[in-house]
């Protein structure tokens, strides 16, 4: 499990910029004025062969009694309680304020390693206005400047060398490991419940290897399973005072530990923004996906519906068409266990290993259809092939120019391997390599 970072402080001190910058991305939403982050975002950094999540929060204000602050208040709590060390980022150039050291209090409570980064400090001629921050207690103040880079550097190195170490994960590789993504009234629980309460099944409740979750392990036709806890996944209100926040790092932590997410959407309401959102986190993370279409009974007599259902997922989900789907009804319990038909189907695809002598003759086979094309009159030639791992079905493909290839081309590949290794309903990953 890798390590997790939050970025934390008040409002307007520049952690989305820095977040920004860590991250490589312009993920987050900057602007000028105070409190524009509403949700945590997330996203995985690597560094020097070490990797770690970066979560950038919401402005922290302990004065301001607007229900939606004092919702972002939560938010932030919930980030520090939850991740294994603190970005703690302050105005460099305005020096200590009383909502510095209302943080700095919470963070010593927390007992969370802290880097405490000045920011605005746009070069070594203004380092000295950091020295301030000392008084707040922690061991080291990083000067940094997240618009033009000074100073990260030394922050990202700073972190990197007190790291914790990734969390080992001792999981029994003979259980499929479910996770069932989905956001509120969708019917997860309904879902989970029903599946846990059929007297066919052996349950029993065993500690998580995560925080604050419980596993539940399960048997059903003589197969093991175990059930992973997810947090709740929650969509932002429109109006301000009833903004819902949700915890993702939770969720995040049950897909990295899954074998099977379970993407739950509503067919009554079709697929969101924010079905789209999860279902992408565990697209990005490589895990194998069942689409379980919830609330069936309502819409299986309209056609109109239906029609408009599937060209939703079409157009929404079009990254994930690989995976298979269901529909059921987790409220009357129709079609609930033949889900576990998909689950087991797509895992057998996802430990799938395939002999070096297979794999080459099929690659072949593909190639010989169809060519690669010539680009920029440099000729692609393959060479052999290996599988380098399962979970999911992972190929080192060598060849000569491994920089020429278009990405058109690897998608035509990843369909044919998919089709010719009967690994249809599993994602597959390439790398091509120079020999």
């Amino acid at each position: 499990m890798a390590p997790i970072i939050a970025i934390v402080g008040r409002p307007n001190v520049g952690k989305s910029s820095l977040f920004n910058r860590l991250s490589r991305s312009r993920d987050a939403l900057v602007d000028d004025m105070p409190g524009i982050t509403r949700d945590r975002l997330y996203s995985t950094v690597q560094y020097d062969g070490s990797t770690f999540t970066l979560i950038d929060t919401g402005g922290f204000d302990d004065t301001d009694q607007d229900p939606l602050v004092k919702k972002m208040r939560e938010q932030v709590e919930t980030a520090i309680d939850e991740a294994d060390a603190i970005i703690f980022m302050v105005d460099g150039r305005q020096g200590i304020i009383p909502g510095d050291e209302e943080v700095a209090d919470i963070l010593r409570r927390s007992r969370k390693k802290v880097f405490l980064a000045a920011n605005k400090i746009d070069g070594p001629e203004h380092d000295h206005m950091s020295l301030v921050f000392y008084r707040l207690g922690v061991e080291k103040v990083y000067p940094v400047s997240a618009a033009h880079g000074y100073g990260i550097r030394d922050l990202f190195e700073g972190i990197m060398r007190d790291l914790p170490p990734a969390e080992l994960e001792h999981e029994d590789e003979d259980k499929i490991r479910v996770a069932v993504l989905g956001k509120p009234n969708v019917g997860k629980s309904s879902l989970i419940n029903k599946i846990l309460g059929l007297d066919r099944l052996v349950v029993s409740d065993i500690p998580g290897t995560t925080r604050d979750s419980v596993d539940t392990n399960f048997s059903y036709r003589n197969r093991d399973y175990v059930l992973i806890d997810t947090a709740g996944l929650r969509r932002k209100s429109r109006v301000r005072e009833k903004i819902d926040k949700f915890s993702m790092i939770k969720t995040l932590k049950s897909i990295e530990r899954c074998h099977i997410a379970v993407l739950l959407i509503d067919a009554d309401e079709g697929v969101s923004d924010q079905d789209a959102r999860i279902f992408g986190y565990a697209f990005e993370r490589d895990r194998a996906i069942v689409l379980a279409i919830n609330k069936w009974d309502l819409v299986k007599g309209n056609p109109e519906k239906i029609d408009y259902l599937k060209r939703d997922i079409e157009r929404k989900l079009k990254f994930i068409s690989f995976a298979p789907s269901i529909n059921l009804s987790a409220l009357t319990g129709h079609r609930v266990m033949k889900l576990f038909d998909r689950i087991d189907l797509v895992h057998t695809q996802f430990s799938k290993k395939i002999g070096t002598g297979v794999l080459n003759r099929g690659i072949k086979e593909i190639i010989e259809r169809h060519q690669p094309p010539r680009i920029k009159g440099k000729s692609l030639k393959f060479l052999y092939a290996t599988q380098s791992r399962i979970k999911p079905p992972t190929f080192v493909i060598f060849v000569n120019r491994p920089e020429i290839i278009h990405f058109s081309y690897e998608r035509f590949l990843v369909n044919n391997l998919r089709s010719h290794f009967g690994l249809e309903f599993s994602p597959i990953k390439i790398r091509f390599k120079k020999r």
